[in-house]
């Protein structure tokens, strides 16, 4: 018999299987990035219907199986309903997602992205950040959480620059969405970022393309 756990977690992806069901690309705190089959999530008034979103934040009930997961019931905290309100803000959120999901494994502890992708999220309708800087802000510490990063900048830039790059790479995860730049360190940081993401984010990343042509 499957075993049932409760995990926290955000959905990264989610895909239409058969008539009714879904597919979930979760990543969770206690378990990493996972699949979990959420049967009926399709059917109007499934209680897995919002839970089956992709952004959705809570409280996962699952059976375990030998190979797979199944959604039992979901206790959802948080949609992020706002972000899609806004062309520009849902594509940096699928973003986040693509990467999160790109960097993250079964077994190994989700709490440091979860953690950044939360706070990444919520940072996008604050007016007092930048989009661009909470994206870079979320571009650099994942590269620095998956230890693939070196904190020297790839080229010359003035010391405010420098001091940001290695702020983002250093503070505690709750001080990184509490700042702002001026537009010079802003574009310079911008650049550094073209450099870090050619050399330490593989892969192609669907929503990326979408945001440099709204940008």
């Amino acid at each position: 018999m499957s075993d049932l756990v409760t995990l926290t977690g955000m959905v990264l992806s989610s895909m239409p299987i058969g008539e009714y069901d879904k597919r979930l690309v979760l990543l969770t705190r206690q378990k990493g990035r996972i699949a979990a089959f959420a049967k009926g999530a399709r059917r109007q008034g499934s209680p897995l219907l919002g839970a089956s979103r992709p952004l959705a934040f809570g409280a996962f009930s699952l059976y375990e199986g030998r190979s797979s997961y199944s959604v039992k019931s979901a206790e959802i905290t948080a949609y992020f309903d706002e972000l899609s309100k806004d062309l520009e803000e849902i594509t940096y959120a699928s973003y986040f997602l693509e990467v999160a999901a790109a960097y993250t494994v079964e077994g190994l502890d989700g709490t440091p992205v979860l953690t950044l992708l939360y706070r990444a999220l919520k940072a996008l309708s604050k007016p007092s950040i930048p989009k661009p800087l909470a994206r870079y802000i979320f571009e650099l510490r994942m590269m620095v959480q998956n230890g693939v990063y070196s904190l020297e900048p790839p080229f010359a830039v003035c010391d405010s620059t420098a001091y940001t790059i290695h702020y983002i790479g250093t503070a505690p995860l709750e001080k990184l969405y509490t700042f702002t730049v001026s537009a010079p360190v802003l574009k310079e940081l911008g650049r550094c970022m073209e450099r870090y993401r050619e050399q330490y984010l593989e892969g192609r990343f669907t929503s990326l393309d979408i945001l440099k042509s709204l940008e």
